[in-house]
């Protein structure tokens, strides 16, 4: 990528100063140079993705999900339901397979004392656990 990089920039450079800034092709170009060190940082360390589609699609869920806490009988219904979400995508970010996490909880949560520390349950640390 760094290569192909290298060369829209220098191209993006060349050409900056002969396009009309109001015209598309020049927002185009200076919306690229200003969002520069954006576009790129995935470069500079590998565990980052190239794009954040999966964020998008995990914030659609939420944004789909409006509509419907807006029927949630209480406030705590509503409480519950952002719980839900949130953990399951917690299982999608740390690559946990949500039903076989789940199950997991709800069979180890109501063997543990109701002050019991729970922190190993949370699906990022659910791969450790399923190990030992």
């Amino acid at each position: 990528s760094i290569p192909v990089l290298n060369a829209l920039k220098e191209w993006l450079d060349q050409i900056a100063p002969k396009v009309l800034p109001d015209s598309k092709l020049g927002d185009a170009v200076s919306y690229t140079l200003n969002q520069w060190e954006y576009l790129t940082r995935y470069t500079q360390d590998g565990r980052m993705p190239i794009d954040n589609n999966l964020l998008e699609r995990d914030i659609r869920i939420f944004a789909t999900g409006r509509k419907s806490w807006l029927f949630s009988d209480t406030v705590e219904g509503a409480r519950a339901s952002a719980v839900v979400y949130s953990l399951m995508l917690t299982c999608r970010a740390s690559r946990v397979e949500p039903l076989a996490w789940l199950r997991h909880v709800l069979t180890e949560l109501p063997q543990r004392a109701g002050d019991a520390d729970i922190t190993d349950l949370l699906p990022f640390n659910f791969p450790k656990t399923a190990a030992a």
